[in-house]
C-alpha cells in the first residue's frame, strides 16, 4: 500500500501498518539485494528516511518510542553510510558533467567521474565485514518490527488531530527558520537543515494525502522537487569538501580547476532556484497550515 495514513481507520493500526511496511521493505532489499549491495544500501536508506519522518510525526505522543527507534535507525544507517556516500559523489559529478558548459569542461568532468568510480570501488574492496553489517542491520530491523507492534495511541480523534497539527506546525516553523537563515547567510548547514525539514514536509503530505488528495498531491510534488534540488546543493558541498580532504585524487590541475568552477556555478544556480521555490512552498503561516490539518482530520470521519 502507499506510504499513507488513512484517517477513517484506527490510528494505531494505521501507524503500525505504515511503519511495518517500510521496515519489511528495508529488510527485503538488504537480504535479497536485487541490484547488488550498493543499490541495496541506497534503497535501505530511503526507507530509513521515511521511517524517521513518520516517527517525528508522533514524537510528542510516544517520546520514548521515538527516541529509541530514531537512535536505532540512525546507527544502522551510519554503519552503512561510507559506500553510499562514495556512490552519491559519482552521481554528483555525473550531474555536473551532463550540464557542462563546453567540451573542455565535459571531458575534464568525465575524467573526474572515472576517478570517483575508482575511489568507490577501492573503498568497497577495503570495506571489511560488509556482508556481516548487512545481516546485522536486517536483524536490527526485525527487532524494530516488534517495537512497532507494541506502540499504541489514544483512540480519540480530537487528540490525534491535535498531535498531527502540532507536528506539522513544528516542521513548518523549522523549515521557515532554516529558509530565513539561508537567505541571510547562505551557510551550508542552513541549506542542509532546510533540506531535512523539506523532506519531512514532503512526507507529511504523502502520509496525510487522503485528507485533501488533489491539494496535498500538488504540494507534495513541489516539496519533492525542492528536496531534490536541496539534495544537489548538499552533494555539491560534499564534493567540494572531498577536494579539500583528498587532493591527491585529482592529479590534473586543469581538471580540478574545471571541477571547482562547475561546483561553484551550479551551486549558486541551485541555491537561488531553491530559495525561490522554498519561498512559495513555505509561504503559508505554520499555524494556519496546522489548523487546516486538524480541521481536515476531524472532518474526515466519513
Amino acid at each position: 500500500m502507499p506510504f499513507r495514513i488513512r484517517p477513517d481507520f484506527d490510528f494505531t493500526d494505521e501507524f503500525r501498518r505504515v511503519a511495518t511496511e517500510q521496515l519489511e521493505r528495508a529488510i527485503a532489499v538488504l537480504e535479497e539485494r536485487p541490484g547488488g549491495a550498493h543499490e541495496a544500501v541506497h534503497a535501505f536508506r530511503k526507507n530509513v528516511k521515511r521511517l524517521r519522518s513518520l516517527y517525528r510525526l508522533v514524537a510528542k505522543e510516544v517520546p520514548d518510542f521515538q527516541k529509541r527507534q530514531n537512535a536505532r535507525l540512525r546507527e544502522t544507517a551510519k554503519s552503512l553510510s561510507s559506500i553510499r556516500d562514495a556512490t552519491a559523489l559519482i552521481g554528483t559529478a555525473e550531474y555536473l558533467q551532463k550540464g557542462a558548459r563546453g567540451n573542455a569542461e565535459s571531458e575534464a568532468l568525465m575524467r573526474i567521474v572515472t576517478i570517483l568510480q575508482a575511489r568507490r570501488d577501492w573503498m568497497a574492496e577495503a570495506e571489511s565485514g560488509l556482508e556481516q553489517k548487512l545481516h546485522e542491520t536486517a536483524v536490527s530491523l526485525k527487532d524494530a518490527i516488534g517495537e512497532v507492534e507494541r506502540v499504541s495511541f489514544k483512540n480519540k480523534r480530537s487528540r490525534n488531530a491535535r498531535m498531527l497539527a502540532n507536528s506539522w506546525k513544528r516542521t513548518s516553523q523549522r523549515a521557515r527558520t532554516a529558509f530565513d537563515a539561508c537567505r541571510d547567510t547562505a551557510a551550508t548547514e542552513d541549506f542542509h537543515e532546510l533540506r531535512k525539514r523539506t523532506y519531512d514536509y514532503r512526507l507529511y503530505h504523502a502520509l496525510l494525502r487522503n485528507l485533501w488528495p488533489a491539494a496535498m498531491k500538488a504540494k507534495q510534488d513541489a516539496a519533492t522537487d525542492l528536496a531534490e534540488r536541496l539534495g544537489r546543493v548538499n552533494d555539491l558541498s560534499v564534493l567540494s569538501q572531498l577536494v579539500e580532504a583528498e587532493p591527491q585524487l585529482f592529479t590534473r590541475n586543469e581538471d580540478l580547476a574545471h571541477l571547482l568552477d562547475a561546483i561553484i556555478f551550479r551551486q549558486q544556480e541551485e541555491r537561488q532556484t531553491a530559495l525561490q521555490e522554498a519561498g512559495r512552498i513555505f509561504a503559508d503561516k505554520p499555524q494556519h497550515e496546522a489548523s487546516r490539518i486538524e480541521a481536515l482530520w476531524l472532518l474526515s470521519r466519513n
